[in-house]
């Protein structure tokens, strides 16, 4: 019978997934709760580094301090802007836990948090594993960007929220920018003219028409549609920023090809003067072996603590793919609902953040 690590202490993880919540972290302001968790660690005896990002900013190592590690724990510290800076901080209600990033991802941070400083304290952290702490997720991924120059890791375990699935696959991602121009005309003359929002939103309808009928796994969203301010007249110009979730097995750089030729014809025979079509973001999505030394391991423990084995898809971007595209595989693992993320009452259940604490200290008494 293999020994089993000490238990976690709640209360311990409480308070550190409580505090962080408290400390307003949006990506590039991180500066407060990267030093508050600095301070943490320490306190914990955990040994650490802290990697520059930029002048004010970085990611937190924690590991044993010897080795090159080849498998990595990655949490990041970050958020999405607050929908309301009054109202971001921590709360409990109905019996669970409210706060701009607990779902997204400080329930995940604590959690991984906790299982290491259990580990280091009963002297069963492998030499072989980094927890990396990042910044910048939410917006470029600069932190994990900065951590990918000089390292290079075998395996990862990623505590975006997937309600305690272990997602093996990974969906793809597309980021597309939109510009339609026309002409700026009396507001009375609208449509005897090239009309740009007109144009747009008819190719945006098309768009989405045609994913609905052939591509029902694909996860259109379109993030922002704005135009010139005209006041009393027809604007000259209207863009979108369009997010497109793909199933794992698509190639990305293809996919975005054909879809600028679908958005070229649809706008080159509208009332558009002209357009322009950018694709800031490319990353492709992909499937985790399930022979793989981490999802084996997973798949033991969720036996041993009589918890369902369901692997899933994660149905988002995250730095997953930059780990993937850095020869990587990341097993997405972590509390709270993807559903729950990015929304103004986002919230986790904390008995799901203390069995995600508990998963990953028996990953580490299994070696990482």
């Amino acid at each position: 019978m293999p020994e089993l690590p000490p238990e976690i202490n709640r209360d311990r993880l409480f308070a550190l997934f409580r505090d962080m919540v408290d400390i307003y972290s949006p990506s590039g302001k991180e500066e407060e709760i990267g030093q508050y968790v600095a301070d943490y660690l320490e306190g914990q005896g955990l040994v650490f580094e802290k990697e520059e990002v930029d002048e004010d900013r970085f990611n937190l190592l924690v590991s044993t301090g010897n080795g090159a590690p080849d498998t990595l724990f990655l949490g990041h510290i970050d958020t999405v802007p607050a929908y309301d800076i009054e109202r971001y901080d921590f709360s409990e209600r109905d019996g669970l836990c409210y706060g701009l990033g607990t779902a997204d991802m400080k329930s995940g941070c604590a959690a991984m948090i906790e299982a290491f400083g259990v580990a280091a304290q009963a002297g069963r952290l492998p030499d072989n594993v980094l927890l990396a702490l990042v910044v910048g997720e939410e917006e470029t991924g600069d932190g994990t960007r900065a951590l990918l120059e000089n390292r290079r890791f075998e395996r990862a375990l990623v505590a975006e929220p997937t309600d305690l699935k272990p997602c093996l696959n990974h969906y793809g991602y597309v980021e597309m920018t939109v510009r339609a121009f026309g002409s700026r005309r009396h507001a009375a003359m609208s449509g005897h003219d090239t009309n740009a929002i007109h144009s747009l939103l008819r190719c945006l309808i098309q768009l989405e028409d045609r994913l609905e009928k052939n591509e029902p796994e694909t996860v259109l969203n379109i993030r922002d549609l704005h135009s010139s301010e005209s006041g009393f007249a027809v604007p000259d110009r209207c863009a979108a920023e369009i997010d497109l979730h793909l199933p794992p097995g698509t190639d990305v750089k293809e996919y975005a090809n054909q879809l600028r030729g679908f958005v070229e014809e649809q706008l080159t025979n509208s009332r558009a003067s002209r357009h322009e079509i950018q694709f800031p973001t490319l990353a492709d999505g992909y499937r985790v072996d399930p022979r793989d030394s981490v999802p084996q391991r997973l798949e033991k423990i969720y036996s041993e603590l009589g918890l369902a084995w369901e692997p899933d898809a994660f149905r988002s971007h995250s730095d997953a793919n930059l780990l993937r595209d850095a020869g990587c595989s990341p097993v997405i693992l972590g509390p709270g609902q993807l559903a729950k993320a990015h929304t103004r009452d986002e919230s986790v259940d904390f008995e799901q953040v203390a069995r995600a604490a508990q998963i990953y200290s028996r990953l580490l008494f299994a070696g990482g």
